[in-house]
């Protein structure tokens, strides 16, 4: 457009306007800011090639050999979920099992990895479960000696468990943490001795942090698998693992809401599902038995009511926090001061449609796994109608 003089007004382009802007500057500023900015770029580069940004949905792989039976209609279903702590055994006391983040630990040797994980195979096969929903397994950590966790767990089980799923919560090249430096990768994992047909992974809200922190934080999800059941329904299995340490923030009541739109939403088109995990949640009650420097961790309140008004769950709420609640507990942590079990934050939530047959918290041979332990429960599916 002509301007008063009747000359056309061309804008600077951005890059003239930086420019100017720049040699307006004493020298030693531009000179620190030819050295600053470079390095900036390249510090934004590197971070970006280093870190993982899931999107909020994306499909998981699935891996089945050979031919696999389908589920049947009325058929007997064994579930069993367990945090197996990246195989490392319980003769640590990690830099992050401590309130104060001190804790003198940073990996387990390679001997202990060994061990735990023939201990995983024997409570698996000694208990063989139909579907085993698995979190905290490692792939490519510096802490783990880069193993992919679940790989090795199924050439071991093959046989019993010809189907799997996987969905990473946390992977990054390099983690510049004091206690970390190094690579990190953490999944969820699936294991079926049923078909899968399909699955996905849905992104769980995040924990409130600045930008740069956040590209290296975990990123907690939802592991959806499709298995299906002749006839035409399917059994929708959940796997998951909330946040922990959050405290303070509202992250744990919006992970909450999200998992319980998602059920909301498969009762509404009457589907048939469990859903599994480390939820990090105390049952009501329970808070008040914690010593007092373990409570910070969570809410007095807690925010797992949301789910239990809602849905059956194992173990309920009545033999989470009655009399007999410690053979529910399902967390042993890695703290000198604990000599046990001592609360539970592990559970099987399942659709009315299953009818349950049995559940427990095996406790007798698994305390020197896992800082968890595994919780199995047994059911019906529907009959065909």
């Amino acid at each position: 457009m002509p301007g008063p003089t009747g000359r056309s007004q061309v804008s600077s382009p951005p890059s003239s306007i930086v420019a100017r802007f720049a040699m307006s500057l004493p020298r030693p500023l531009r000179l620190l800011l030819l050295i600053v900015l470079p390095l900036l770029a390249v510090l934004i580069a590197l971070v970006y090639s280093l870190t993982w940004r899931p999107l909020p949905h994306e499909e998981a792989a699935v891996s089945c050999s050979g031919q696999v039976a389908q589920l049947q209609p009325g058929q007997a279903l064994k579930v069993m979920t367990w945090n197996v702590q990246y195989l490392a055994g319980k003769r640590y006391v990690f830099w992050y099992d401590l309130p104060g983040g001190d804790g003198p630990d940073e990996r387990p040797s390679s001997a202990d990895l060994a061990v735990t994980l023939d201990e995983v195979v024997r409570v698996l096969r000694d208990e063989q479960p139909d579907v085993v929903l698995l979190q905290e397994l490692h792939d490519n950590a510096k802490a783990s000696d880069y193993q992919d966790q679940l790989a090795l767990l199924q050439a071991r089980l093959s046989d019993l468990y010809p189907c799997s799923t996987e969905a990473f919560y946390w992977k990054a090249g390099f983690v510049p943490h004091p206690r970390i430096l190094g690579s990190v990768g953490m999944k969820l994992g699936t294991l079926s001795r049923f078909q899968i047909a399909r699955a996905e992974r849905l992104q769980l809200p995040l924990l409130d942090s600045d930008l740069l922190s956040r590209q290296f934080q975990l990123k907690r999800a939802l592991l959806v698998s499709y298995l299906p059941i002749r006839g035409g329904d399917e059994l929708v299995a959940i796997n998951t693992h909330f946040d922990a340490f959050a405290q303070g923030a509202d992250t744990m009541q919006r992970q909450v809401e999200m998992t319980d739109g998602l059920l909301q939403q498969l009762q509404t088109s009457d589907k048939t599902w469990v859903l599994g995990g480390d939820l990090n949640l105390l049952p009501p009650g329970q808070f008040q038995h914690l010593p007092e420097d373990q409570r910070s961790w969570y809410a007095a309140d807690s925010e797992l009511q949301d789910l239990a008004r809602r849905y059956p769950m194992i173990p309920s709420l009545q033999q989470a926090s009655g009399a007999q609640q410690a053979q529910w507990y399902t967390h042993y942590p890695n703290d000198p001061a604990a000599s046990g079990p001592d609360r539970t934050l592990d559970y099987l939530f399942y659709s009315p449609r299953l009818t349950p047959l049995a559940s427990q918290v095996r406790q007798r041979d698994t305390l020197a796994i896992s800082d968890h332990l595994p919780v199995i429960g047994r059911f019906f599916l529907p009959t065909q109608e």
